[in-house]
């Protein structure tokens, strides 16, 4: 039964993972859609308030009163918070006014630049390593977001709204590691303090630049779309990962983009340039590297530990030693490493027990 049920969550978290895929896909084609009606930086107010506040209110309504506990935010990471809130400003404002010079599709594409900002920016300030894979992954990507902003190859002339989007992706990457260093929050914590934060600066410096003030109607459609696309995919992200763990999600997460792709043409009908396929094929084969490197370091094995049944007498000198058979989620540093033998520290924590 306790198999049957484990095989049960693990579908129900590959399904949350996926769903979290999707409703991130759809950032990029309804922001497109709705920038007719809504000026950047308002759109881009609106769509972290929307997250934030939506987020707010599933913690308030989701959690019991006498756990509604707020932690107060630590001097040490006072710096980090106000990086994240700041960059969380200027990455969605370059992207807004990228996205109405650029197709839907591209854009989403683009957006995994992220993952080359975010694994650079980490070697160059916290000397992370990068696997092989990683590399070849960085390359692909690089290569393929040079072919996706280029307007044609005759005057080797890149498009403004592909680049201000890579720029967008480079400041979330910067974001992605000042946020690294708030590993005491829970993404929830994260998503709502960003959200408004963020939305609450943006909507200053869109009445600051006097944008012209979308309709109520446009407004509230904004906010469901940054609740939807970035609080309610945060929120089944968070579930997912309780079962598949933090390698296997974001390894089903990557499809995020090809979705948006998908998106975008069911919603637009636009045909792109030959240098998308190119791109998209050169993506794909890039998210490939990254899924292998990211799963290769983390699966799931059984293995048993023997420990002292709790009715033993030890006294008596009868002591009664019970074996629990039961699987993790492991991580390793190596590659490869898929069939190993290895001891565990039992649950005691006495000593090792052998696998």
């Amino acid at each position: 039964m306790s198999r049957q049920n484990n095989t049960s969550r693990l579908r129900d978290a590959t399904g949350f993972a996926f769903i979290a895929a999707a409703l991130y896909a759809l950032n990029m084609p309804f922001s497109r859609l709705l920038l007719g009606s809504v000026e950047p930086l308002f759109m881009a107010a609106f769509l972290y308030l929307g997250a934030g506040l939506g987020m707010l209110g599933l913690w308030y309504f989701g959690t019991p009163k006498t756990a509604r506990l707020i932690s107060p935010i630590a001097k040490d990471e006072k710096p980090y918070v106000l990086g994240m809130v700041l960059l969380d400003i200027l990455a969605p404002t370059l992207l807004m006014f990228g996205l109405r010079s650029t197709l839907a599709a591209n854009a989403s594409l683009l957006n995994n630049f992220e993952i080359v900002a975010t694994s650079l920016i980490a070697l160059v300030l916290f000397k992370e390593a990068i696997s092989r894979r990683l590399w070849i992954g960085i390359v692909l990507v690089t290569l393929a977001s040079v072919l996706l902003s280029l307007e044609g190859f005759s005057a080797f002339r890149f498009s403004t709204g592909s680049l201000l989007i890579l720029a967008a992706s480079t400041a979330w990457g910067l974001e992605n590691n000042f946020t690294r260093k708030l590993s005491n929050r829970t993404s929830s914590d994260i998503v709502i303090i960003k959200g408004i934060g963020s939305g609450l600066g943006s909507l200053i410096l869109a009445f600051v630049t006097r944008e012209a003030i979308p309709q109520a109607g446009f407004i509230l459609l904004t906010m469901l779309l940054g609740f939807v696309a970035y609080g309610l995919s945060i929120n089944f992200y968070v579930k997912a990962q309780k079962h598949l763990g933090a390698a296997k999600t974001s390894a089903y997460y990557a499809i995020a983009p090809f979705l948006g792709v998908i998106f975008s043409f069911l919603i637009f009908r636009a045909l792109p340039m030959p240098t998308f396929w190119v791109g998209l094929v050169l993506m794909a084969a890039a998210t490939w590297f990254l899924i292998t490197d990211t799963i290769s370091i983390q699966h799931t094995h059984a293995h048993k530990h023997t420990r002292l049944d709790p009715r033993s007498n030890v006294d008596d000198g009868v002591p009664i030693l019970v074996e629990y058979h039961h699987s993790h989620f492991h991580a390793h540093q190596r590659e490869n490493e898929e069939d190993h033998d290895h001891a565990h520290l039992s649950d005691t924590g006495s000593k090792p027990v052998g696998s």
